[in-house]
């Protein structure tokens, strides 16, 4: 049994970054793939070698198994770790990555194929004595939902991490939803089809990691509490579990067991269930992951097992070296996802390029990332940037630690979640352990700032003022060039700035007085407290926020708005991709009518009618790129007798 010499790594980003760091360890060479738009990034960088994987669309590069199997046998590749996303669980590629006599290193197509269609898992695991929860698939999709009764959940019978996921709480809107999640999937996966499930109310959602070997071996590593969600993507992760005694987490861990061995499974996945908060004791499988899991650093900080080590050793036909009586759980460990999304716009996606960067180490605090200073960050791919995780010997310091570390996470130049997840683990029911899938949705609201603090346009027009101020020549200052605000026979003018932040309306902020600004960092003092923030020309971040506080010049402001009213014109919330087209100049719609639907990292988001009118201009069609803001359309309200 002889490792691997090359291993290329058909993914991008953090994972990418990971999954290098390990094989460099373990002295094997990588191999990195990429798009024409990710010819720089991090995993390109860190690599042995990289190749280009050809002139197609960005997001259709990572998924064409022909052009990866050439890029292995290129480089003298033996095996192709797929991270997890693109073609991490596609039984095709796993099949062509054999017959190309490429080792996958994942489990084998057959187990792929079985667990990747959520109908047959819930059916073999249900053979295998595993409970599952009640639901059905097409065709009976619409029938069944109306016979479970709302809530119902829709979920992809071909993918996971959320993506076309809906809850569906009025069956009135039973065929619309349908229509969506079956949009999402296709885009996601190419496969449509749906299962529907009853949908239990204050649920948590907890799985267990599983590792299995070619020779029979197989072990759990414990479970992993992902019930912090929003849109159905997790977004902080920990392990273990506050919700589960030990002879709880030792039946789960049993059953997930046997949902591996139901089918064959070799190598680390993971076997999710769905809990009732208040009877931890009655689980449900829900799906099982056949791949590495994003939150998977959480067991490796509390087990001491590197899981991507033991996918290439099993992978190498290696026997695993310990058995379930050696898996020791110690302390706690949590995970902060940090994405491309804007919390202050309704967390759509976000994008831009990365100005400042800083991301915490240390003892204990892990971060897995893909960034660097000058990437950029556009609408192609996941939202998902980088991971926070932290180690420590119990839940209450591994919360303190996170948040802290979430605080000294700068990515300035392009809005992150980083600051509201910072305030959520410090919500008192995450605090106590009180939670469910539903928290964060419920409190978010309560967890984004209503306004700009007036701090920061105090440091913002710091930044403006230290812009005006003179270069000496000859070690003389000409005193009628310092921006003092003097003037002839009275007191000095005070110095303002007329500042906006995108979304707000501007703001007319004065100069503070005594503040130190360099090109990094600002420090002013408001009403005798001292605020220092980390700055990249107009971006300003402290705690793990950020602002974007431009120049507001109203005379332009004005000339560029006079061509539409803003209750008429219906701009882009987010950069992305025009996916559908409704209407057409002249048509009548009525108020909340769905027009246009825009995509960003794999998430729609319906621009509606704002009133009742006519589609006066229409200036995109699909598949147009768009920027944020970009007027799409403009509907001329209907004259009312």
């Amino acid at each position: 049994m002889t490792m691997f010499d090359t291993v290329l790594v058909a993914n991008r980003g953090e994972i990418a970054v990971r999954v290098i760091r390990t094989l460099r360890a373990l002295g094997v060479r990588s191999v990195a793939v990429y798009s024409d738009a990710d010819a720089d990034a991090r995993h390109v960088r860190e690599a042995d070698t990289a190749v280009r994987l050809g002139p197609a669309p960005a997001s259709e590069s990572y998924l064409s198994a022909e052009r990866l199997i050439e890029a292995a046998r290129r480089t003298g590749a033996q095996a192709v770790h797929p991270g997890y996303g693109f073609l991490a669980e596609n039984a095709a590629f796993a099949q062509a990555c054999a017959e190309a006599g490429l080792v996958f290193i994942g489990p084998p197509a057959s187990a792929i194929s079985l667990m990747g269609d959520k109908i047959r898992a819930k059916e073999t695991v249900k053979a295998a004595g595993v409970p599952v929860v009640p639901g059905a698939a097409d065709p009976e999709l619409e029938a069944a939902a109306r016979e479970l009764g709302a809530p119902v959940l829709l979920k992809p019978s071909a993918g996971g991490g959320g993506k076309g996921m809906r809850l569906v709480r009025d069956l009135s809107t039973l065929e619309e939803e349908i229509a969506a999640a079956r949009r999402e999937a296709r885009s996601s996966f190419g496969d449509d089809t749906l299962l529907v499930e009853r949908w239990i109310d204050r649920p948590r959602h907890i799985e267990i990691q599983v590792l299995a070997d070619a020779h029979g071996n197989v072990v759990h590593l414990g479970e992993r509490e992902c019930s912090l969600q929003r849109r159905h993507q997790k977004i902080i992760e920990e392990a273990p579990s506050v919700l589960l005694t030990p002879e709880i987490r030792e039946r789960m861990g049993a059953a997930a067991v046997e949902a591996a061995r139901s089918c064959g499974y070799v190598g680390a996945g993971t076997v999710e269930f769905i809990v009732p908060g208040v009877d931890p004791s009655s689980y449900y499988f829900m799906e099982m992951n056949t791949r590495l899991q994003v939150e998977h650093p959480v067991t490796e900080l509390i087990t001491g097992v590197d899981l991507v080590e033991w996918q290439l050793r099993v992978a190498a036909g290696e026997p695993l070296s310990f058995g379930q009586a050696d898996v020791r759980l110690d302390g706690w460990a949590i995970e902060a996802r940090i994405c491309a999304e804007d919390p202050s716009r309704g967390f759509l996606p976000s994008g831009g390029t990365v100005l400042s960067l800083r991301e915490p180490q240390g003892d204990g605090i892990r971060t897995d990332s893909g960034l660097s200073e000058g990437t950029e960050v556009g609408s192609l791919y996941d939202p998902m940037l980088s991971k926070v995780i932290v180690h420590a010997k119990d839940r209450p310091t591994a919360l303190r630690k996170l948040r802290a570390a979430l605080a000294d996470t700068v990515t300035l130049g392009v809005p992150t979640n980083a600051g509201f997840l910072r305030r959520l683990l410090a919500h008192p029911s995450v605090v106590s352990g009180d939670l469910d899938t539903g928290l964060v949705e419920r409190e978010a609201e309560s967890l984004v700032p209503k306004s700009v603090p007036d701090e920061v346009y105090a440091a913002a027009s710091a930044v403006r003022l230290a812009g005006l101020a003179p270069t000496p020549r000859d070690g003389w200052t000409d005193p009628f060039s310092v921006p003092s605000g003097w003037r002839l026979g009275g007191e000095p003018a005070p110095l303002v700035f007329p500042l906006r932040v995108s979304g707000l309306d501007p703001v007319t902020a004065p100069a503070p007085a005594g503040a130190t600004v360099t090109d990094t960092s600002v420090t002013v003092t408001v009403d005798g407290l001292v605020h220092r923030f980390h700055r990249a020309g107009a971006w300003l971040g402290r705690d793990g926020d950020s602002w974007h506080v431009q120049d507001h010049d109203p005379v332009a402001t004005a000339l560029s708005g006079a061509a539409h009213s803003g209750a008429d014109a219906l701009a882009a919330p987010m950069p992305g991709t025009v996916t559908v087209v409704k209407v057409g100049v002249g048509d009548e719609v009525e108020a909340g009518q769905s027009l246009l639907v825009v995509e960003a990292m794999k998430m729609e988001h319906v621009i509606s009618a704002p009133h009742a009118g006519t589609v006066t201009e229409l200036d995109v069609t699909p598949g147009a790129t768009v920027a944020m803001d970009q007027v799409l359309a403009v509907v001329t309200p209907r004259e009312e007798s």
